[in-house]
């Protein structure tokens, strides 16, 4: 690729794309600039040939695609800094921040620019991120590279900026929520004989390979269910329990729940 990315922000997020992007073969290294005050922290990142700098009007005018990564708190300064050098014609801009919406930004600099909302989640660590996307004033072409760029460190979506609460929760509160299954997976592991090691890594390949089948086939989970659900068998013995204990409904109404207070504390 021959456009050049601006990484405004490199904390755990920006810095986990900038990996992502490089490890991927997606973008050459010194193609990448990210800004951070204190720039000591980015050297690994420079050692793999990243640029750096604690200058974000530089950045700017190196760049073509702007990755907005800072403190929700921060952005107005900073994009107040950078509107004087930003170009309609050639800049684009993606936020990957908690709560600021595509209006928040164009609040700032104004509605002509070309602007991304994307939602990652922690995985995108290690490129496995479900990073959800939306748009303002963006050609087909901007579409795609925005997709290529974030396919490198997962899958992604396309959704309707009305729904990125609704992501935040399924997608980012969602890794939360499965921890939470995995970790009690394990603790009855232990309970019917593993040691913590081995019932660790026996419950995350499950989980993992459980979520494989799903994005591999296109299934529908209750059809994977179906196939380890032998007639009186011990699958259903224990699925049918965790319903009785309320698995389900408990897990629904957490999601709810956490979506009211995203929407309730705006």
């Amino acid at each position: 690729m021959n456009k050049k990315i601006a990484i405004i922000g490199g904390g755990n997020l920006g810095t986990a794309i900038a990996e992502g992007l490089i490890s991927s073969g997606f973008i050459h290294p010194d193609h990448i600039l990210v800004t951070k005050r204190k720039i000591e922290t980015l050297k690994p990142l420079e050692q793999k040939g990243v640029l750096i700098s604690n200058n974000n009007i530089e950045a700017v005018k190196y760049a073509d695609w702007i990755i907005l990564a800072v403190k929700p708190f921060q952005i107005r300064e900073i994009l107040l800094q950078l509107k004087p050098h930003l170009e309609t014609r050639r800049h684009a801009l993606v936020s990957v921040m908690t709560g600021i919406w595509i209006k928040d930004i164009q609040d700032i600099i104004g509605t002509e620019y070309t602007v991304f909302r994307a939602m990652p989640n922690t995985a995108i660590a290690i490129q496995e991120s479900i990073t959800c996307i939306c748009k303002h004033n963006a050609t087909d072409e901007q579409v795609g590279y925005v997709t290529d760029l974030f396919n490198q460190l997962g899958e992604t979506v396309f959704i309707e900026e009305k729904l990125m609460d609704a992501a935040t929760v399924l997608g980012a509160c969602g890794t939360a929520y499965a921890m939470r299954y995995i970790r009690a997976n394990i603790q009855g592991g232990i309970e019917i004989g593993f040691d913590a090691a081995t019932a660790s890594l026996i419950a995350a390949q499950t989980v993992k390979g459980a979520a494989q089948l799903l994005l591999t086939k296109h299934t529908h989970p209750e059809q994977e269910i179906d196939k380890v659900t032998t007639p009186k068998g011990c699958t259903i013995a224990g699925l049918n329990e965790m319903e009785h204990q309320g698995f389900s409904s408990s897990l629904i109404k957490g999601v709810v729940t956490s979506y009211n207070k995203i929407v309730n504390d705006m």
